[in-house]
């Protein structure tokens, strides 16, 4: 909700430099255009995460918070290792063109993601979750045969 307001606040006020600094319309832009904003994104935060619940199967809010906070951390986490890593085998932005290294590092990215991912979900207790849906995730990417059970 903070969040919301927050970010309606900045927008709104961003586009209040129209009106002459300071003066009480821009301050009742400020407000109302806040509060418009606000609402916005709740309804569609509400919106997407109804859509969510029904896809994800997940019972409690907390295994909502859990799976975001595991996005976002492995996310911000597999960017900022990716380039030590590039590093380390030589390849650094320096070194090579900016055509070939952004490529290789994005190509690097993948699999350290699809592993900090289900480190990271078995950390906050959401690796059952996180492994179906790398598994359906791989499978739609043809890489399916990484998960064939021996039994078949």
């Amino acid at each position: 909700m903070l969040l919301a307001l927050g970010s309606g606040l900045l927008i709104a006020s961003r586009f209040s430099d129209s009106f002459e600094s300071g003066s009480i319309e821009q301050l009742i832009f400020i407000v109302v255009a806040t509060l418009v904003l606000t609402y916005i994104f709740i309804k569609v935060s509400l919106f997407f995460f109804n859509k969510l619940k029904n896809r994800w199967l997940l019972e409690y809010r907390w295994e909502f918070i859990a799976v975001f906070i595991v996005f976002a951390i492995t996310g911000s986490t597999a960017g900022r290792i990716s380039s030590p890593v590039m590093e380390f085998i030589g390849l650094d932005y320096e070194s090579i063109s900016g055509w070939l290294y952004w490529p290789l590092r994005i190509i690097l990215i993948f699999p350290l993601y699809q592993i900090l991912l289900l480190i990271v979900a078995w950390i906050f207790g959401q690796y059952k979750f996180f492994y179906s849906f790398e598994k359906k995730m791989l499978s739609r990417m043809g890489l399916g045969f990484l998960f064939k059970s021996k039994t078949e």
